[in-house]
């Protein structure tokens, strides 16, 4: 530990503060991902920032482990967005006592085309590629859908 004033038992807690990672093509297709202890809930890359990671090291960091890809498959952009939500219930106990909410920053992953990725087991069970308008409509964050309506709809007014 470098820090002295960090305590053990405070390391084996989350930091409440996260990166949304919305994988899509050229085309508008995004990667959507089918969340292992949740079957049904399908969502982007996603995953808590770690201890002395720049939020940019912590989507590609989650970006490999949920995936496989890195810089040499697309471009990683901070969309300079960022949204507040209270945590579900059933994943607090991650989080240290009286912790309720989460901020969550955004970022975009874009590769050519569609890819197979590599899933992490324990973390997905499967993946789809979809148009971005249907993407949004899948997922179970609403603060996901959302970040996939403004990728969407940038890109038409573009």
């Amino acid at each position: 530990m470098s820090d002295s004033r960090t305590s053990y038992k405070e390391l084996m807690y989350k930091i409440p503060v996260s990166v949304l990672v919305v994988i899509y093509s050229e085309d508008l297709q995004v990667l959507l991902l089918e969340r292992a202890d949740v079957p049904g809930f399908w969502q982007s890359v996603t995953g808590s920032q770690d201890v002395g990671e720049s939020l940019m090291q912590t989507a590609l960091r989650e970006l490999h482990e949920e995936t496989g890809l890195s810089l040499d498959h697309g471009v990683l952009q901070d969309w300079n967005t960022q949204n507040q939500y209270e945590i579900f219930a059933r994943w607090r106990h991650r989080y240290a006592p009286g912790v309720t909410h989460n901020t969550e920053h955004v970022f975009g992953f874009c590769v050519p085309h569609p890819v197979e990725v590599q899933l992490s087991p324990r973390e997905h069970l499967s993946q789809v590629w979809l148009p971005w308008q249907d993407a949004a409509e899948q997922c179970f964050s609403w603060s996901n859908a959302e970040a996939i309506r403004r990728l969407g709809n940038a890109s038409a007014g573009a």
